[in-house]
């Protein structure tokens, strides 16, 4: 199967287009688009791994389903368009960079800076239908991006894992953590974040200092 992707990610990921979930995964998500309003728009779906290459990755972000709501979701985990307000989760992501680097907070809710850093926004899913949360899960995406886990696993050293929530946590143990840093906390949505499970564990920071420890360029968050 001939799937447009950035050339690095194309080359390690071919084994998995041929496989018979991804098939079957496609069909699925191309009659989703055809009948239903599916987020992002299709052209938007791998832009994860078309923002970031492979030979680029210094840290992975990985989140659960895209946004669901008009306008919201592009392709990265916890970001969205310019002009868009700001969804709870990714409002207390600024805030825990106020607090760890000083940050000031962001107007634009865009994430595309890091990406362009080496930063992998990647949701385990990649596509859900408008208003439905969880609509596309356990369709075949969840292999897919364990599959994108495990080649970043084997194939990079020394890159950030961030894991926010128990969802991640589980995709997590695919993770080599003799060869990379893993970091772990609760969820940044409200829910999760206001019961003290969020706020306060400096991943960003320790990111960078784990990125400079290792010869590498710190993230400009």
């Amino acid at each position: 199967m001939n799937v447009k992707l950035e050339s690095s990610w194309k080359a390690a990921l071919s084994k998995e287009f041929s496989k018979r979930y991804f098939n079957e995964l496609t069909n699925f998500v191309r009659h989703s688009y055809q009948k239903t309003k599916v987020y992002p728009p299709a052209n938007l779906i791998f832009n994860a791994l078309d923002s970031c290459p492979l030979t680029k990755i210094s840290v992975v972000i990985l989140g659960q389903d895209p946004y669901h709501g008009p306008g919201q979701a592009h392709g990265l985990s916890f970001s969205v368009p310019d002009g868009i307000s700001h969804p709870p989760s990714l409002v207390n992501i600024f805030k825990e960079l106020i607090t760890d680097v000083g940050k000031v907070y962001p107007k634009n809710g865009s994430l595309n800076s890091w990406s362009s850093q080496g930063v992998l926004l990647l949701n385990a899913t990649l596509t859900v239908a408008a208003n439905q949360a969880g609509s596309h899960q356990n369709k075949g995406w969840e292999i897919f991006t364990d599959a994108i886990i495990d080649v970043i696993s084997t194939q990079r050293k020394n890159v950030v894992f961030m894991l926010w929530g128990n969802y991640a946590k589980k995709k997590g143990k695919r993770i080599n953590r003799d060869c990379h840093l893993v970091l772990e906390s609760g969820h940044p949505s409200p829910l999760s974040a206001n019961r003290g499970l969020w706020f306060g564990n400096r991943h960003f920071s320790q990111a960078n200092s784990y990125l400079i420890s290792k010869g590498k360029l710190p993230i400009d968050w």
